[in-house]
Order: structure tokens, then sequence, then C-alpha cells
């Protein structure tokens, strides 16, 4: 498990899908520091990771990697993490289009393609 601050290659997504769940790797998004947490077992590791590095717990998403596919098929907002009530999210998913787009901003950020 680590924090990306700069640049994480798609090379190196690959290889942590194949180390843990063969083809998908789950990180935690701080769309506030625009930085992420990667390869753990579960988004609540990541999300803890970041909050003991001073992330706030509003500002994090759980989301899904699958680097060997396209780019409309790369992210999956999809997570444990994102069932927040009190913030208006009510699914797994991100349901406010403008944090996905924060998200996504974020992505295109440190992942190098």
């Amino acid at each position: 498990m680590k924090i990306v601050k700069d640049k994480i290659s798609v090379n190196e997504l690959k290889e942590m899908s194949q180390k843990m769940f063969g083809n998908l790797v789950k990180a935690v998004v701080d769309v506030e520091k625009e930085i992420m947490a990667v390869d753990a077992d579960l988004h609540a590791d990541e999300e803890r990771l970041l909050l003991e590095n001073g992330s706030e717990q509003k500002n994090l998403w759980g989301i899904n990697f699958y680097p060997e596919n396209s780019k409309d098929d790369f992210i999956e907002f999809d997570s444990m993490i994102n069932l927040r009530p009190s913030q208006g999210n009510r699914s797994r998913g991100v349901d406010d289009v403008q944090e996905q787009k924060k998200i996504l901003k974020v992505v295109d950020k440190l992942v190098k393609k």
C-alpha cells in the first residue's frame, strides 16, 4: 500500500493488479490534496492510511482501476467507503457528477498513461 503524490504508470498498476485481484487495483482518492492511496485489499485500509496522513473523510472517494481496459472502462466508481448519506451519497458509487469530475482530474494528474 502506498500514497501516490506524483505519478504512477499504468504498467505499475498492471503489476499491482496481477499480485492482488488479477484485473483491478483498489484506490482511494483525496480530491482536496490531489493524492491517492493504492495497492491494498480493502478501500478502508487505503482510507485509513490517508486519514493518518492528514486527509479529511469528506474528501476521500473509493475507486477501482482496471489497467488492462480502455479509457472508458479504466475507472470504476465503486466502494463501500462511498456510502455517505450525510454527504448525500447513498450508493457505493459517486452520485455527484462534480465529485466524479474532481476524482477524474486527480487520476489524470497522477496516472501516467
